[in-house]
């Protein structure tokens, strides 16, 4: 039993080696490590001849650990205990390692083994930080190299017409190069997870496939695979109020050359540069669509005609 337990180690050190070195070469880099937990990945990226590494973790319990590892590597390691959603990066390094968007990326990572519950909504910050070149790529086109549950990192990576393509498939690949690139098998580990393990690579393209603003497209895109499996016109018609719905759905698929018939997964991100350049215009002529929310009209609808009902029963007694 004790063999075994050393060999699933020794397992585990060479993969958290393997997931650093898909990072690429960090030698005198600075890295940003996400949810370092018990420090794994720390020690891996220590020994990779970095020349700073700040970790930011939330869960106390692994703030000791960590700090043992701080003492083995003096001036190496900075531990910041707090909440990765809302640290913020922008002053954490070196002006000097500023680089020109357009140039080549600067030599500053993130790294993380992140909690599945968190990775989605920060992948989703983290890609607005893209867009706004702000965040932790106010550096230049900071690279990614990230862990999520498998299903996450293939709807991440997922090509055109394939099953899971998804929000963020698009969400991710309008402004970042996606590289899904090492699964990890859950029995891997002790103990075992329950799902298995994607890393994924992120790099921020010089130019966004989508020149519009991040929250503009965002919105697009949700509607659109709101209904996934019926056909796009169903979903997209949703960015608009009722009274106009039929009419400015044709407008805008009409515009943007989309045929209605495509199903969510089916629209490439041409497609859907297509469809944002058209909203974008339709919102510039009415600045009320823009803050349109079809739940909202929904409820005031439900609202309305459970005023009516109780009306019609007011009346027959």
């Amino acid at each position: 039993m004790h063999a075994f337990n050393h060999r699933s180690c020794v397992l585990v050190i060479l993969l958290e080696d393997k997931i650093v070195r898909k990072a690429g070469d960090l030698t005198n880099a600075y890295v940003y490590e996400v949810g370092p937990g018990p420090g794994g990945i720390t020690r891996s990226i220590l020994n990779a001849n970095v020349t700073e590494l700040l970790v930011v973790e939330k869960d106390s319990r692994f703030i000791p650990g960590l700090q043992m590892l701080s003492d083995a590597a003096p001036g190496k390691l900075r531990i910041v205990h707090g909440d990765v959603l809302t640290y913020k990066i922008e002053r954490a390094f070196p002006e000097s390692l500023k680089r020109r968007w357009e140039d080549d990326p600067p030599n500053v990572h993130i790294i993380g083994n992140l909690p599945f519950s968190v990775s989605t909504p920060l992948i989703i910050k983290w890609l607005e930080n893209v867009s706004c070149k702000d965040g932790p790529f106010v550096y230049g086109r900071t690279q990614m190299t990230l862990t999520f549950q498998k299903e996450v990192a293939e709807r991440l990576t997922a090509s055109t017409g394939s099953k899971q393509r998804s929000r963020l498939s698009v969400m991710a690949q309008y402004l970042c190069n996606v590289q899904h690139i090492l699964t990890i098998p859950g029995r891997a580990f002790v103990p075992k997870p329950e799902v298995d393990v994607g890393v994924v690579h992120f790099t921020p393209l010089t130019r966004p496939r989508i020149e519009q603003p991040f929250k503009l497209v965002e919105r697009v895109v949700q509607n659109a695979f709101q209904f996934r499996r019926k056909y796009c016109y169903r979903g997209l018609g949703m960015l608009f109020p009722e009274v106009q719905r039929v009419e400015s759905t044709e407008k805008l698929l009409e515009l943007a050359d989309v045929d209605p018939t495509l199903r969510p997964s089916q629209l490439s991100v041409s497609h859907f540069k297509s469809l944002c350049d058209v909203y974008r215009k339709m919102c510039d002529e009415d600045p009320h669509l823009f803050t349109y929310n079809f739940r909202e009209e929904l409820k005031q609808n439900k609202s309305k005609n459970q005023e009516r009902e109780n009306d019609k029963e007011r009346s027959r007694r």
